[in-house]
């Protein structure tokens, strides 16, 4: 049985979502797993989502282990984390004194499920970490939005969602799974054509992600993740994909490059 650890800082209704989906799939015995752990970064009273979030934790009888990474950072008068920099030295205290929290909750995958403090190299060192990204290998990095505007400023004809192992470097560790969609097509051709019209920057200030182009490549986008991460521990458990010295391998210990459920997610419903 695989045993999962799951990080999530619950700020929103899609963290529950998550967990919730990944639950299920166990109570229904499609995901031979238990998960062992629900790691947060925050603490009760800190954030009404998040509270929320540690309700659902504690409905499914799942330890809850929280450490904020707020107050941690305040009791010792540290600075914040700024974007593009190199993390504060504070920031690897913090993961030390989670990975000791952890010490009682053995686990052999964690599933970085909406969590959003970036992980340490020496976090990334000791666990076999997936983080959800909104695009498939080699496609944008940033955030889901930044995402969508490249791929509007590229004519882009495919889009997708994957797993991929966490590392020092944001969204630049080994793909793990993967799936694509294609964003032309009936669907997307009106919208596409909407926005050849005008400049992309024109549409950017004037729309912003009201836009319709950007909200329904959002919205395909987004009914595949709650598959995927499924799907992907599925595969784990299953066997037919694992880490081994933080390469992907498939069920005969060979590399690859990564695991493509596209067929499968497609089959879940992940389509429109």
């Amino acid at each position: 049985m695989l045993h999962i650890g799951w990080f999530s800082t619950g700020r929103d209704e899609a963290a529950c979502q998550l967990l919730e989906a990944a639950w299920q799939a166990i109570e229904a015995g499609e995901l031979k797993a238990r998960i062992v752990f629900v790691f947060s970064n925050r603490e009760r009273g800190e954030n009404p989502a998040s509270d929320r979030f540690f309700d659902l934790v504690e409905s499914y009888a799942i330890p809850l282990v929280c450490l904020s990474s707020k107050r941690f950072r305040q009791e010792r008068g540290e600075p914040l984390a700024r974007a593009g920099e190199p993390l504060p030295a504070w920031r690897a205290d913090y993961d030390r004194a989670m990975m000791e929290l952890l010490e009682a909750h053995p686990f052999d995958l964690g599933v970085l499920a909406g969590y959003m403090l970036i992980v340490t190299e020496e976090a990334c060192q000791r666990y076999n970490l997936l983080n959800l990204h909104p695009a498939p290998p080699g496609g944008p990095a940033g955030t889901w939005q930044d995402v969508i505007w490249q791929l509007m400023e590229q004519g882009a004809s495919t889009a997708g969602v994957m797993m991929h192992l966490a590392t020092k470097e944001l969204d630049q560790g080994p793909p793990v799974t993967y799936c694509t969609y294609s964003i032309r097509g009936l669907a997307f051709d009106g919208l596409w054509a909407e926005v050849e019209e005008r400049s992309l920057a024109g549409v950017r200030a004037s729309e912003g992600e009201d836009n319709r182009l950007f909200r329904e490549i959002r919205r395909q986008g987004v009914m595949r993740e709650l598959p995927l991460v499924v799907a992907t521990l599925r595969a784990f458990a299953d066997g037919k994909v694992r880490i081994e010295g933080g390469r992907v391998v498939d069920a005969g210990s060979h590399p690859i490059d990564a695991y493509d459920l596209t067929q499968e997610i497609d089959r879940l419903g992940g389509s429109a």
